[in-house]
């Protein structure tokens, strides 16, 4: 007896549709997306903020913070890292500009402000300038110590001598900027794979912190970014002359590449993060 398909293929359109009209965006209850604006260019950002389990708004305990850029990029991975390993965190997330150029979002991508915003010198390439607006590191960093910081310890419980920095990369440089010009914005820094290949340039950011950089450094790579390792080595190699006590560095070397080396640096990172707070007490 020949047995036709189509109310077999009839039936499987209509279990997909079924699926599909049931189907849901997944949302983290736990992250709150609050917007902020940058108070001198008026520029528009979000905050991604999540709040450990053990926040009681009846204690007096104070929590350190984890405020990290690309937040798109890096709420999933930080978010289950520090949920298992340093579980009396906050999790602040920088965004990327929300209100750029709609043409400039879609030929570059909704990304396209950390161009701007994590890199601290212009582009020689006039016409690569004018479009992205490089260089803007300075401006960037005023946003998260004044409007940002201020946001969140105004409104959580804080430890103000607990501010840790994340990023990766490009945001790994900003990371790396902000520890020689303004040490103080963070106690302890978290910089992957950091684009620090024109030294020259960082020498001359460096602030002339008389009291040392007072400060706590992850700096790690992958295993295979075999040119970007040897402008990490000299970086590391300019810290340590400085002879600082007050600065301590963990330089590791994660296998893989740039991209595979990024979860790896995720979990590490929080891993030595979480160590070093129990060996200090906090």
């Amino acid at each position: 007896m020949k047995i036709s398909a189509w109310p077999i293929l009839l039936a499987c359109l209509l279990v997909i549709s079924s699926a599909l009209a049931e189907s849901k965006v997944l949302e983290l209850p736990q992250i709150e997306v609050v917007p902020i604006r940058d108070s001198a260019t008026a520029r528009d950002y979000e905050l991604y903020i999540k709040l450990p389990e053990e926040y009681d708004t009846k204690s007096d305990k104070k929590h350190p913070v984890i405020y990290y850029t690309d937040a798109m990029w890096h709420v999933e991975l930080l978010s289950g890292a520090t949920a298992f390993l340093m579980e009396d965190a906050i999790l602040v997330g920088i965004s990327w500009q929300t209100d750029i150029k709609e043409e400039l979002k879609k030929e570059v991508g909704a990304h396209v402000s950390r161009y701007r915003d994590y890199s601290a010198w212009k582009s020689s390439n006039a016409e690569h300038q004018a479009k992205y607006q490089f260089g803007q590191a300075s401006n960037h960093l005023k946003f998260i110590q004044n409007d940002v910081i201020k946001y969140i310890e105004s409104n959580y419980k804080t430890d103000i001598n607990n501010r840790i920095y994340f990023g990766y990369s490009l945001s790994g440089f900003f990371g790396a900027y902000i520890l020689l010009a303004q040490p103080e914005t963070f106690k302890n820094y978290i910089i992957g794979s950091p684009s620090v290949r024109k030294l020259s340039e960082l020498k001359a950011i460096d602030s002339p912190n008389t009291k040392g950089l007072n400060a706590n450094l992850f700096i790690s790579h992958g295993s295979l970014e075999e040119e970007l390792s040897g402008h990490i080595d000299r970086f590391i190699a300019y810290l340590k002359n400085k002879n600082d006590k007050s600065l301590t560095i963990e330089h590791v070397v994660i296998e893989g590449s740039h991209q595979t080396a990024f979860p790896a640096t995720g979990v590490r990172s929080v891993t030595w993060l979480a160590n070093m707070q129990k060996r200090e007490g906090k």
